[in-house]
């Protein structure tokens, strides 16, 4: 069995010679040279996976040989060989590009474990190489983000753009157009692929639980901290997070993750240490941060820290091109992950969901075909297969005919989709405090900021209203008239 092939370049025939069937006894394919230039001509016309040579030729210095080797992309494990164990040939041997250099007289086991040792080398090198084109490859743009419509087109371009950087980038986009997967995308095909991929979701996290979540913290810092733990930041070093829902982050954390942002340092929860962060920030969000700057609730320094490089993902109804490409992805990744033989969709079927709005976007329409294929009678999904309707969704009328019960349900049907996966334990605060705020604000402007009249209206005690406006945070806006 051939494992590997070998030049072997000595002057010394007989030196040649032992080497040469000594590696061969070991399954090695091995040839040989006498001088420098048999050496370079068949390093030109071969692949070798190490070269053993000598750096006293006849014709030529082993050392300038090895650098001009090197220079000229020649990819083999350079071993020089020398009578002279001096310190100038160690060193040149080494700057120049050596796997290793080995002293004469030597023992042949000697040489037999550093050929192996080269060997093994060059496969984690090699190993390494095709991981990494096996995951560029699955995150190719155009692989596993389909659309062929010149809005995705643009996004591929950005992509491109920003994979051998370390700049922040903010993806825009309505909730299930892939800002994850742009996220990971960008991670994979940067030079920080092969390091942690770190995803935290801002918007499902109990606020007086996300800084430990991010930063971290040390045993006894509150109650129920019983030990030390690391946050999604020292997780994700050297590597990227990825921050969902980004605006959701409450104005008091935004400042800890501003310092990060700008100093790239930070402190555990109840820690003194400070601790350096050498991570990429990827931020997404579904919400409109200028307008959340405007209302105060975002800071205005955190928002242009990270639309550094702003990319915004358009909802599939703007570009329902793409739809008949999703639709054959979809069904293709659902016949291969689940074991289901779905061959196609009758014309009808086709126009129907190019058709709906897809609220919901890819992710929606991901979900919908699942449903069909798994519950479809035959191989052809027909209109009948899927729970929409022959129209487009939901008209703003529709909407406005469902009842206040059923917008939050809906909602928070969403909302419990987007938490899969994470541990929740202070829900019905988190939902509270989602709802308190918005109620107070729109009821404050009703009454064009009379508290006195806003009380009344909410049904609650004026002093109760004055703390929740002051825990919530909301800015009080007088009435211009």
């Amino acid at each position: 069995m051939d494992q590997g092939k070998i030049l072997v370049t000595e002057d010394e025939e007989s030196l040649r010679f032992v080497l040469q069937k000594a590696l061969e006894s070991e399954g090695y394919w091995v040839q040989t040279a006498a001088n420098g230039a048999t050496a370079r001509r068949l390093l030109s016309e071969n692949h070798f996976d190490v070269s053993l040579m000598d750096i006293k030729l006849p014709d030529a210095d082993g050392l300038t040989l090895l650098k001009e080797f090197k220079d000229s992309g020649i990819d083999t494990a350079m071993i020089l060989m020398t009578a002279q164990n001096t310190m100038r040939n160690a060193i040149g041997a080494m700057k120049n590009g050596a796997f290793d250099y080995i002293t004469k007289p030597f023992d042949l086991d000697e040489v037999l474990v550093l050929v192996k040792r080269a060997m093994d080398s060059r496969k984690l090198t090699r190993d390494f190489r095709e991981l990494k084109e096996e995951v560029k490859k699955r995150f190719e743009p155009g692989v596993n983000i389909i659309g062929t419509s010149s809005s995705m087109q643009g996004v591929y371009k950005i992509i491109g753009q920003v994979v051998d950087n370390t700049a922040t980038i903010l993806i825009l986009g309505e909730s299930g157009t892939g800002k994850e997967l742009v996220a990971k995308t960008i991670h994979y095909n940067s030079p920080r692929w092969n390091q942690p991929f770190i995803a935290i979701n801002c918007a499902a996290i109990p606020r007086d639980l996300l800084e430990s979540e991010l930063f971290g913290h040390e045993k006894g810092s509150f109650t129920g901290a019983m030990d030390r733990r690391l946050g999604k930041f020292e997780l994700a070093e050297a590597g990227t997070l990825f921050l969902d829902e980004v605006g959701d982050i409450p104005l008091d954390l935004q400042t800890k993750l501003l310092r990060v942002l700008q100093d790239h340092e930070y402190s555990r929860v109840g820690g003194r240490d400070i601790l350096k962060a050498d991570v990429r920030i990827l931020a997404a969000t579904n919400q409109d941060l200028e307008k959340a700057v405007k209302e105060k609730r975002f800071r205005e320094d955190l928002y242009f820290r990270l639309k550094v490089i702003p990319i915004h993902l358009p909802p599939l109804r703007e570009r329902r091109g793409d739809i008949s490409l999703l639709i054959g992805y979809f069904i293709e990744k659902i016949n291969r992950e689940m074991g289901i033989q779905i061959s196609g969709i009758s014309p009808e079927a086709q126009k129907l969901l190019e058709d709906h709005s897809w609220p919901g976007n890819v992710r929606e329409l991901e979900n919908t075909l699942i449903r069909a294929a798994v519950l479809s009678s035959g191989p052809i999904l027909f209109p009948k297969d899927f729970t929409l309707q022959n129209k487009p969704a939901a008209t703003t009328l529709e909407v406005d005919q469902l009842s206040l019960e059923e917008i939050i349900r809906h909602k928070l049907e969403d909302y419990f989709r987007r938490m899969e996966g994470v541990d929740v334990d202070n829900l019905y605060s988190l939902v509270i405090e989602r709802i308190e705020r918005p109620l107070i604000e729109l009821t404050l402007k009703k009454t064009k900021g009379n508290q006195i009249k806003a009380a009344d209206i909410l049904g609650i005690n004026r002093n109760t209203l004055r703390k929740k406006i002051s825990d919530l945070g909301i800015e009080l806006k007088k009435d211009p008239t």
